[in-house]
């Protein structure tokens, strides 16, 4: 970011060349720009270069205010924060001024007064672009006083009359004046608070107790709705809908690379090794189950697809991986840990609550329910990596009575030289991406194992808190 610019006075402003735009223009401006360029249009977000994106910029482009139509973890919200980075760094107002007053054109009336009566010698203050972004969740209970303003009994009380708009305390859309404004889950606004957004967005002219203020505000507007309140409910009213230029439909990642990418991307990761001494090192296919889940639940007719499956299952699930993996290396004394098969009933606690089941019943059955879901990842990535005609040697040799024990309380180093005595095993753990590490060998052993019992070749009988494969 570049320093603040050291003009501080209209003339100043005036002399440098100055030319005010409104922020459709600036946004337009920039992103022209950053494609000459060749540049992303916005950074960190994954998964929707051919899809979204490519509509967003048309939008912008063409000056028009957006909706984004998506359920929810499709990084509505990140879309509109990151439309930030298409302002100016930095932008000029009137000092002292509350809409962020362009100082050749302002609009508030302490700005216009202000200019009119000090005239080049107006102080000049500069605003970062990271300030220029307001956003609200849309709540029944909003007022008009909240997006708009209301009357400030302290300044009727100082002698102004009411017709004066130096009496109007302003609200967060003339706040935002010459800035983005992101109104989220807009079908829970009001429908009578939504007529005043009409107003504001098209005609300019807002009803505050009973009399009309002018504000010629500029904005850029991006309102984000789920599916089932924008058509289900239809409390968006036309007229409104009809402002907004664009309509965009987000999605979920479209296949299992996407899904992973964005996990990488987003979960917790802790940078200080400090605490704890002891690393994790999260195998391919571990990452690849806890994708294919929730790809897998979001086409689950057991799972309700109108709340949708959120990408947060996606990272949560990764981040209790990860935590699961971390309590048995510290608990065993290990200088390494990896995530297991064995860790993924841990996941049922953070798939719980952010998933839906299409009819309601007991808990039991969502535990159930997710359970199933997880055997069924678990046996698509296997049957990806491997055939089960490569591990008939593997199979036979449990057949001739080789038996291996794993679970929560197995040391990966015990796992690691029962690898060694089965020369079939080891073959089989060895085309994965594991590393060297007993902990990466022993999540290998485990992965390879549950994936022969899920396709019907090996047994498995839980002892205690350990498991036993057999044939």
């Amino acid at each position: 970011m570049t320093d603040r610019p050291t003009i501080g006075t209209l003339g100043e402003l005036r002399a440098g060349g100055y030319r005010s735009r409104s922020v459709k223009e600036e946004m337009r401006a920039n992103l022209v720009d950053r494609l000459r360029r060749g540049e992303t249009l916005l950074p960190g977000i994954i998964g929707y270069d051919e899809t979204v994106l490519p509509q967003v910029e048309n939008a912008i482009l063409a000056g028009q205010d957006i909706i984004l139509l998506g359920e929810r973890g499709q990084a509505k919200s990140r879309i509109a924060r990151s439309l930030v980075g298409l302002l100016d760094e930095w932008m000029p107002v009137v000092a002292g001024a509350e809409l962020h007053d362009d100082p050749l054109l302002p609009v508030s009336p302490f700005a216009r007064s202000l200019v009119a009566e000090q005239g080049d010698a107006t102080p000049i203050a500069w605003v970062a672009a990271a300030d220029r972004y307001g956003e609200k969740l849309a709540t029944p209970d909003i007022t008009i006083a909240d997006l708009v303003g209301e009357v400030d009994p302290v300044k009727v009380a100082e002698g102004r009359y009411l017709s004066d708009e130096l009496t109007i305390h302003y609200g967060l859309l003339p706040r935002t004046n010459r800035g983005i404004f992101a109104l989220n889950e807009l079908p829970d606004l009001a429908e009578r608070i939504q007529v005043g957004l009409l107003n504001l967005m098209e005609e300019r002219d807002v009803q505050i107790r009973g009399y009309k203020v002018r504000l010629n505000l500029d904005l850029f507007v991006v309102a984000s709705a789920n599916p089932e309140d924008y058509t289900s409910r239809g409390r968006i009213i036309t007229p409104l809908k009809d402002r907004f230029g664009a309509q965009i439909r987000t999605h979920y990642p479209e296949d299992p690379e996407t899904e992973i990418a964005i996990m990488e991307a987003e979960w917790l990761a802790f940078d200080d090794e400090t605490a704890t001494s002891v690393p994790v090192q999260v195998p391919s296919f571990m990452k690849e189950i806890v994708a294919e889940l929730s790809q897998l639940a979001r086409r689950s007719s057991e799972v309700s697809q109108r709340s949708g499956v959120s990408v947060r299952v996606t990272i949560a699930n990764h981040e209790t991986l990860v935590a699961a993996a971390l309590k048995r290396a510290v608990r065993l004394g290990e200088p390494i840990g990896a995530p297991r098969v064995s860790d993924l009933g841990a996941i049922v606690a953070s798939t719980a609550g952010k998933i839906e089941l299409e009819t309601l019943g007991d808990e039991t059955r969502e535990e159930k329910v997710i359970e199933k879901l997880v055997q069924r990842a678990v046996v698509n990535v296997f049957n990806r990596h491997f055939s089960l005609s490569e591990l008939v040697s593997l199979v036979e040799r449990f057949e001739a009575g080789a038996e291996v024990e794993v679970g929560d309380a197995v040391a990966s180093d015990q796992l690691q030289r029962t690898v060694a005595e089965l020369p079939e095993l080891s073959r089989a753990v060895g085309r994965l991406d594991i590393g060297e590490s007993p902990a990466g060998v022993a999540s290998g052993v485990e992965f390879v194992l549950e994936g022969l019992h899920l396709n019907r070749r090996l047994n498995k009988e839980r002892r205690g808190g350990g498991v036993r494969y057999a044939r």
